[in-house]
């Protein structure tokens, strides 16, 4: 059996440079704001347990670190009625162009080994022994042996000591980054004094740009190394809103 406890020993620090610039104008508004930051601890959660013979070998980078994060979002009222003048006003008025542009780093990739090699029963803190070198390369690529989705070789890493735990930090590199591009299209058209018309098109990842998970972190799983899924590709949607 098991008799487990919870003692409130983890400990975390988190430095950061923020910069914000923001315009606003007659036709367009528009925020754009960087991070640059670590984040450090011992445990990002309740599941994620910390060595109880060496908190030392639990420390590492945060779950949700990102050493670099740029977003920027966008309005731009398109004036189509000053370019179209001789067009009817319900047709040119009302046209805004909206967007979100996300660069980012990815998130830590979680290292460990299951099957208990430690032999004390706490198979949860057991990582791999790492020899190194590491070295990532674009998801999209195989390995040498054809394999596709490689992000980094399990050659960098060698299973953990029998009776002993090995010496790979939990987390200490990013999985794949973030590029992303969220676009929309809004017409608000005045029917008449408290009437109105909203056609909305909005477009999720318009570039279709592909959004890798973290690669597998488990030295015993066959697929250690390699990315399993992505986030959403593209996704449309339009909406017509009468509002009164």
């Amino acid at each position: 059996g098991s008799n487990g406890y919870t003692a409130t020993i983890a400990n975390s620090a988190y430095h950061s440079l923020q910069i914000t610039a923001e315009r606003k104008a007659a036709d367009i508004t528009f925020l754009a704001a960087y991070t640059f930051s670590k984040a450090m601890d011992d445990s990002s959660g309740f599941n994620d347990w910390i060595n109880f013979s060496n908190h030392r070998l639990s420390r590492s980078l945060s779950n949700y670190d990102l050493t670099h994060n740029f977003v920027v979002s966008y309005n731009w009222a398109v004036p189509f009625d000053r370019a179209f003048g001789t067009l009817p006003k319900r047709l040119t008025r009302g046209w805004n162009l909206i967007g979100i542009t996300r660069f980012a780093t990815g998130f830590p990739v979680f290292i460990r080994q299951s099957g208990d090699f430690s032999l004390t029963g706490s198979g949860s803190t057991d990582v791999p022994n790492f020899v190194g070198p590491l070295v990532t390369q674009d998801p999209r690529r195989a390995a040498p042996d054809g394999t596709p989705n490689m992000y980094f070789s399990r050659d960098a890493f060698q299973s953990g000591p029998l009776g002993g735990f090995g010496n790979s930090n939990r987390r200490f590199f990013h999985g794949p980054g973030f590029n992303n591009w969220d676009f929309a299209l809004h017409k608000t058209t005045t029917l008449r004094e408290g009437m109105s018309l909203e056609f909305r098109a909005e477009f999720f990842n318009v570039a279709n740009h592909a959004q890798f998970y973290n690669p597998e972190g488990n030295f015993r799983n066959d697929r250690f190394g390699f990315v399993g899924g992505a986030r959403d590709p593209r996704i449309g949607q339009v909406a017509l809103k009468f509002l009164f």
